[in-house]
């Protein structure tokens, strides 16, 4: 029963997860982009850059957090950093990138302190909503996605930091996660043996489930901010 269970949780779930995941956020798209134009302006002023500059600024750098909360702002600096970092590691894991490749290094980069660095900052974002005023303006959904995300975290960080430091019995190869990844994406999955005798393989079934979760939970929760932010800012400078 448990092999027929993460069998599930590797293959179709998987495919479940980014469709619910794409399907959901071009949902959300055609919601704003369908709706009434607000008549007047939210242009927000002094307007001190061009606005292809002054889009760029406001959603990558947050200064509006920084003037806020400066300990807010650092936390999700190193978040969107330390996540772009472990995107990167898993384009990795399907095949081979030269251009990733311009700084050598091993996969994953940082030795799992990228993934430390996601779970201490998704950890602060998690505790801030414990106390007023954020506690007022939360609802269950936004600790739950909180809670998966720290979830995925740690069971991936054990994965990485266990590989990278020589844990006994830890024998999963980058090859054997790349034809299982690169399988997935070509349509024909593969779970190799080296994963599924592997002695950690109920930890990545586990990685890999709550990872699934967040894709589908993704679009219906607060984070699709992030896919907004360039239209939203750019709005704000019309």
């Amino acid at each position: 029963m448990w092999e027929s269970i993460y069998a599930f949780v590797m293959v179709p779930m998987v495919y479940i997860a980014f469709g619910v995941f794409v399907l959901g956020i071009l949902y959300k798209l055609y919601v704003v982009l369908s709706s009434p134009p607000i008549k007047g302006t939210l242009g927000m002023f002094p307007q001190t850059l061009p606005r292809p500059i002054g889009v760029l600024r406001d959603s990558l750098l947050v200064p509006t957090a920084y003037m806020k909360d400066k300990v807010f702002w650092f936390f999700i600096i190193v978040f969107h950093a330390a996540f772009l970092l472990l995107f990167l590691g898993h384009l990795e894991l399907i095949q081979e990138f030269s251009i990733i490749q311009i700084i050598p290094h091993e996969i994953f980069l940082g030795k799992g302190f990228v993934g430390i660095a996601l779970i201490v900052s998704t950890l602060y974002f998690l505790f801030r909503r414990f106390r007023p005023p954020y506690s007022l303006i939360s609802v269950p959904e936004d600790y739950m996605i909180l809670l998966i995300l720290f979830l995925t975290m740690i069971f991936g960080s054990h994965m990485s930091m266990a590989a990278a430091y020589g844990v006994m019995g830890f024998d999963v190869s980058v090859a054997d996660y790349r034809t299982y990844l690169s399988s997935l994406v070509a349509f024909r999955p593969v779970l190799p043996a080296g994963i599924t005798y592997s002695p950690h393989y109920v930890i990545l079934v586990l990685h890999i489930f709550f990872a699934n979760l967040f894709l589908i939970l993704f679009p219906f929760s607060k984070m699709i901010h992030s896919v907004f932010t360039f239209i939203a800012h750019n709005t704000k400078r019309k």
